[in-house]
C-alpha cells in the first residue's frame, strides 16, 4: 500500500509516524520518502488498513495512491481556510483594541479567536494531542500547549494570531521545501509524451512514449526533444544534452552515436533505434539515483536530529521552571511568568533545526544533478570537501581513451606524399583495429581500391593497390620483408621513447612512411588538474600503462605523482597507501576501475551516461567525460556545506537570542512565532540559492 501524507514535512514527523506504527503486528516493512511525502507499507491487508486509520488518528491527512509519482497531485494547500483564519485573527485583534470591556464585546473577541484557532489549528491540535498522549514533544504538541495556555490566561487575540501565522508560515515553508525536493523530478518532464515511430509498412505514426518498445525506429525533427535513449541509424544533427551530461555546448551526433531521452535536437533530423524503455532511460536513472540519495540520511542530519531531540525537552523543562519558580524568586506575577513560559514553548519548536540539514543537502544534490552529476547521498556530499588527494586512472579518464594519429613522416620524395596517404588510408579502412582506425581518421585522402587484402594478427595489413603490394604494420613484421636502416631505427626509437606506437608503410623493397599514434590528453585535463592544485588538492595518476607513456601524459597535464605499470590489485593497494596519508578519492571510467572505485573513500565514475555499470560502481557519477566536472563536484559540495553551516548559525543565533529575550520578559508570542517560523523560511530560501546557482557555471573556490 502506498500512502500520500502531505503533512509529513520533516524527519520529526516521520519519527512520529514510525512511533505510532512501532510494534504493530502484520506490518512487515515501512519505506518513507520525505521528498515525495509518501509511505510504502508492506504486510497483511487488514494490518495495512489499520495502519492507515492509525496515521489519520494522530492528525495526518492520508490518501492511498497507486504510484509514488501521484503523490504531488494530492498535496494541495487549503489557502482559503488559512486566509479565513487570518481574517478572524485580525478581526479579534481589532475587536480587542476597540473593546470597552463589556461582556458582549469580550464574547465577540473570544468567538473570533476560537474560529481562527479552529480553522488554522485543527490539524495542529490533532497531531499535538496525539504526540502528548505518547509523551512526545514536537512542533505540534508545543504549539498546541502554547496556544491553549494563552487562551487560558486570557490572551485570546494573540493566541489566534499565533496559530494563524504559524500555520501560514508552515505552509510557505512546505512549499519552498517542495521546490527543493521536487526540482530533480522536473528533469523527467523534459522528454515528450509522444514520438514519431516507424510502422511495419514503413509509414510514420505518432505513438505514446510509454507504448514504444526497444528496437523501434523513432524520427526526431529539428527543435524536438528526444523521447528515449537510442542509437542513431540515419541522419545527423547537433544535440543539446546539457540536461543529462551538463555540457554547455551542443554535441555533434552521427550514425552510430548514442542519444539520450530529454535532450534537445537543435538542427538536423535523424532516425534512431530505441535502446531502453522510458523507465530505464539515462535521465530516469539519474532521477532515481538522486531520489534514493535524498532518502538516505547524512551524518550531519543524524547529529542535528539527536541534538533537536535533546534541545526541545530541555527548553520545555526550562519553560516549566520559569512558570513555577519565577514568581517565587523574582518580583514578577504568576500571569507574567506563565506568559514567559508560553513564549519559551514556541521558541522550543525544533522544526527549523530539523529541516536545515535535509533541505540544504537535497538542494545540493539537485544542483549537482542539473549539471550532469549524480551524488549518491548526503554522506558523500559531506565527505567530498574533506578530500586532500585525488587519484586518477589515465586511459579514458585523463586521456581520450583511444589512439590518434600524431605524426606521419614520409621517407621518400615529397612529390609522392599524396599517393602515400592514399595507400595508408586504403589499407587502414579495411581494418577495425584501433591503430588502423586512428590512421584512417587522421589522414585526409581519397582511398583507392584494394585487392587481395589480408590482415595478419599481431603483424599488420597487406593488399594490392594498383597492382602493387603494400604493407602497413609493426616494425617486427616489416623487418622480415624489407630492410630497416639505422636512420629509420632512430626515428622509431625517438617516437617510442615519447610513448607512441609506431606503424610502418612499405612496398616490397622499401620503407615508405612512418606513422605514430598515441592516446592524447583530453582538451580539459590540464585545466582540471590546475584548478584542483589551486584548490590545494594533490593529484596522483594510477596507471596500468608503461612508465614512459604514463609519465609523458602526467607531464603534459601537470599531475603531481605517477604510479605506473600497476595491475588492478596493485592499483587498489596503492590507493590504500594514499588513503593512509590523507583522505583520497579515485576517478575512473567506472567499468575497468570498479575495484579501485569501490575501495576508495569516494569513487568518481566519469563518462557514465548510458552506462549501467558506471552508475552502479561509484559514489559520485559524472555523466560526461570532461575532467573539469570533478571541480564542479568539489565546488558544489563545498558550497552546500557552507550554506549548511550558515543555516545552523542563523538558527542558533536567532533561537538563542529569543530564548534570552523570553527569559527576561522582552519577547512576545508573536515575536516567538516569527523567530521560529521565520527562521525556518530563511533556512529554506537560503538553501534554494544552491538551485539558483546550479543553472550557471560555478567558479572554483581556491580556499
Amino acid at each position: 500500500m502506498i500512502l500520500s501524507i502531505p503533512g509529513m514535512d520533516c524527519t520529526s514527523e516521520q519519527h512520529e509516524i514510525e512511533a505510532a506504527l512501532d510494534g504493530m503486528e502484520g506490518i512487515s516493512n515501512q519505506l518513507f520518502n520525505l521528498s515525495k511525502r509518501t509511505l510504502v507499507l508492506s504486510g497483511k491487508p487488514k494490518a495495512l488498513t489499520t495502519a492507515r486509520v492509525l496515521i489519520q488518528k494522530i492528525g495526518y491527512r492520508v490518501e492511498v495512491i497507486a504510484d509514488v509519482d501521484q503523490a504531488r497531485s494530492v498535496q494541495k494547500i487549503s489557502w482559503n481556510r488559512l486566509l479565513l483564519s487570518l481574517f478572524f485573527a485580525v478581526l479579534a485583534e481589532i475587536l480587542e483594541l476597540l473593546s470597552s470591556g463589556a461582556t458582549g464585546e469580550r464574547a465577540l473577541v473570544v468567538l473570533s479567536s476560537l474560529i481562527a484557532i479552529f480553522l488554522a489549528g485543527l490539524p495542529v491540535y490533532l497531531q499535538g494531542i496525539s504526540a502528548l498522549r505518547r509523551i512526545k514533544l514536537n512542533m505540534n504538541s508545543l504549539m498546541s500547549v502554547a496556544v491553549t495556555g494563552a487562551c487560558l490566561i486570557g490572551y485570546w487575540p494573540e493566541a489566534a494570531m499565533v496559530m494563524s501565522l504559524f500555520s501560514i508560515a508552515e505552509e510557505l515553508e512546505s512549499q519552498a521545501s517542495n521546490r527543493a525536493r521536487n526540482a530533480i523530478s522536473r528533469l523527467g518532464e523534459l522528454a515528450p509524451d509522444f514520438a514519431h515511430v516507424q510502422m511495419s509498412d514503413r509509414s510514420w505514426k505518432s505513438v505514446a512514449v510509454k507504448n514504444i518498445r526497444v528496437a523501434n525506429l523513432v524520427r526526431v525533427d529539428a527543435g524536438d526533444r528526444i523521447p528515449l535513449d537510442g542509437v542513431i541509424q540515419a541522419g545527423q544533427s547537433s544535440v543539446d544534452q546539457s540536461s543529462v551530461t551538463g555540457e554547455s555546448l551542443p554535441v555533434e551526433k552521427l550514425v552510430g552515436d548514442q542519444v539520450f531521452a530529454g535532450t534537445l535536437n537543435t538542427t538536423g533530423s535523424f532516425v534512431f533505434r530505441v535502446s531502453s524503455l522510458e523507465s530505464e532511460s539515462t535521465i530516469a536513472r539519474i532521477i532515481r539515483g538522486v531520489e534514493e540519495a535524498q532518502a538516505s540520511r547524512a551524518p550531519m542530519e543524524r547529529f542535528v536530529d539527536r541534538f533537536a531531540a535533546k534541545y526541545t525537552p530541555a527548553v520545555f523543562y526550562l519553560a516549566i521552571a520559569v512558570a513555577v519558580l519565577s514568581p517565587v524568586f523574582f518580583d514578577i506575577t504568576v500571569l507574567n511568568a506563565i506568559y514567559r513560559s508560553l513564549v519559551l514553548l514556541v521558541i522550543a519548536c525544533p522544526c527549523a533545526l530539523v529541516i536545515a540539514t535535509p533541505v540544504t543537502l537535497v538542494s545540493g544534490l539537485t544542483a549537482a544533478a542539473r549539471r550532469g552529476i549524480v551524488i549518491k547521498g548526503g554522506l558523500f556530499l559531506e565527505q567530498v570537501p574533506r578530500l586532500k588527494t585525488i587519484a586518477f586512472d589515465k586511459t579514458g579518464t585523463l586521456t581520450i581513451g583511444h589512439p590518434v594519429l600524431v605524426a606521419m613522416q614520409s621517407l621518400i620524395e615529397d612529390d609522392q606524399l599524396v599517393q602515400l596517404k592514399q595507400c595508408c588510408v586504403s589499407l587502414a579502412l579495411q581494418s577495425k583495429h584501433p591503430v588502423s582506425r586512428a590512421i584512417a581518421a587522421g589522414i585526409d585522402a581519397e582511398p583507392l581500391q584494394v585487392e587481395q587484402f589480408e590482415a595478419l594478427i599481431g603483424k599488420g595489413l597487406t593488399a594490392l593497390i594498383n597492382n602493387q603490394r603494400f604493407y602497413l604494420g609493426n616494425r617486427r613484421w616489416l623487418k622480415e620483408i624489407v630492410p630497416i636502416d639505422a636512420h629509420i631505427q632512430s626515428l622509431i626509437m625517438s617516437h617510442e621513447s615519447a610513448g607512441r606506437s609506431v606503424s610502418l608503410l612499405a612496398d616490397s623493397e622499401h620503407i615508405l612512411a612512418l606513422l605514430a599514434v598515441a592516446d592524447q590528453p583530453r582538451p580539459t585535463s590540464a585545466r582540471a588538474i590546475d584548478l584542483l592544485h589551486r584548490m590545494k588538492i594533490r593529484t596522483v595518476m594510477l596507471s596500468g600503462d608503461n612508465k614512459i607513456s604514463a609519465k609523458l601524459i602526467a607531464t603534459q597535464i601537470g599531475i603531481d605523482q605517477v604510479l605506473s605499470d600497476l595491475l588492478p590489485e596493485q592499483k587498489l593497494l596503492a590507493l590504500k597507501e594514499l588513503q593512509a596519508e590523507s583522505p583520497t578519492g579515485m576517478v575512473g571510467d567506472g567499468i575497468n576501475d570498479a575495484p579501485a572505485l569501490a575501495g576508495a573513500q569516494i569513487g568518481f565514475a566519469m563518462g557514465a551516461a548510458g552506462s549501467d555499470a558506471a552508475m552502479e560502481a561509484a559514489d559520485v557519477v559524472i555523466m560526461d567525460d570532461d575532467p573539469k566536472r570533478l571541480v564542479d563536484v568539489i565546488q558544489i559540495s563545498r558550497q552546500t556545506l557552507h550554506v549548511l553551516w550558515q543555516n545552523i548559525a542563523i538558527i542558533v543565533l536567532i533561537k538563542g537570542s529569543f530564548l534570552l529575550l523570553a527569559l527576561f520578559g522582552y519577547a512576545t508570542m508573536w515575536q516567538a512565532v516569527f523567530a521560529d517560523m521565520g527562521t525556518s523560511l530563511i533556512v529554506v530560501f537560503n538553501s534554494l540559492r544552491l538551485l539558483a546557482n546550479s543553472s550557471s557555471a560555478i567558479s572554483p573556490s581556491f580556499s
